[in-house]
C-alpha cells in the first residue's frame, strides 16, 4: 500500500534504553515511599489541625485576646506547613519522577504548569519564610506576654536575636536563589536568540 503526501507519519515511538541507562532512570521511583510518608505526614497534620482548632472553640471563652492569637497563629503554622508538603509532594513527584497528567483538570494547580526544579526551589524559599515569620511573631508575642525576655524562661534575649538573624538569613537566601535564577534564565534566553540568529 503506497503512502500519498496527504497519509500522516505514524508518531514515532519512545526511544528504548539500554539496559543500565534503564535501570538508572528508573531508579527516580525509589522516591515514590518518601512522597507516600510525606502524605502520612500531611494526614498527621491534618489531625493536629482540627486538635488544635478543637481546643480553640472549646476553650474560647477562657482565653484572652493575645492567647487566641497565639492559638490561631499556630493554625496559620499549620497550613502553612501543609501548604509546604503539598508542594514538595505534587511539584516534586511532577518534576522528580513522574508527569500526573492533570491537564485539563479543573482543580489543576495554577503553579503546576510551569512548574520546574528552579520555580519549585523558589517557591519553597518563599514558603519556609512564611513559616519563619509566623514562629517570629508567635515569640515576640509570647516574649511580650511575659513582661519581656529574661534567663529564666525560653525566650531569652539571645534566643530570640538568634532566632530574627535566621529569619533574616532566610529572606537573604531567597533572595539569593531567585536572583541566581533570573541570571540563568536570561542566559538560557539569550544563548536561544544567538542560536535562533545564527540559523537564519
Amino acid at each position: 500500500m503506497s503512502m500519498t503526501p496527504e497519509t500522516p507519519l505514524p508518531p514515532p515511538g519512545p526511544a528504548r534504553l539500554r539496559p543500565i541507562p534503564l535501570l538508572i532512570f528508573s531508579s527516580r521511583w525509589l522516591q515514590l515511599p518518601l512522597y507516600v510518608g510525606l502524605i502520612v505526614g500531611q494526614a498527621v497534620y491534618a489531625v493536629l489541625f482540627l486538635k488544635e482548632l478543637w481546643h480553640l472553640v472549646t476553650h474560647a471563652m477562657d482565653f484572652s485576646e493575645q492567647q487566641i492569637m497565639l492559638v490561631v497563629l499556630g493554625l496559620i503554622d499549620v497550613v502553612m506547613i501543609s501548604n509546604l508538603l503539598v508542594m514538595v509532594i505534587v511539584g516534586g513527584y511532577e518534576t522528580f519522577v513522574s508527569r500526573l497528567n492533570l491537564e485539563g483538570h479543573p482543580d489543576e494547580p495554577e503553579w503546576l504548569s510551569h512548574v520546574n526544579a528552579s520555580v519549585l526551589k523558589i517557591k519553597l524559599a518563599m514558603a519556609i519564610i512564611g513559616i519563619s515569620s509566623i514562629h517570629l511573631l508567635r515569640t515576640f508575642i509570647e516574649a511580650g506576654n511575659l513582661g519581656g525576655v529574661d534567663r529564666t524562661t525560653n525566650y531569652t534575649e539571645t534566643g530570640v536575636m538568634w532566632q530574627t538573624i535566621i529569619h533574616i538569613v532566610f529572606i537573604i537566601s531567597a533572595v539569593g536563589i531567585a536572583y541566581v535564577d533570573r541570571l540563568l534564565s536570561d542566559t538560557e534566553k539569550a544563548a536561544h536568540a544567538a542560536h535562533a540568529g545564527a540559523l537564519h
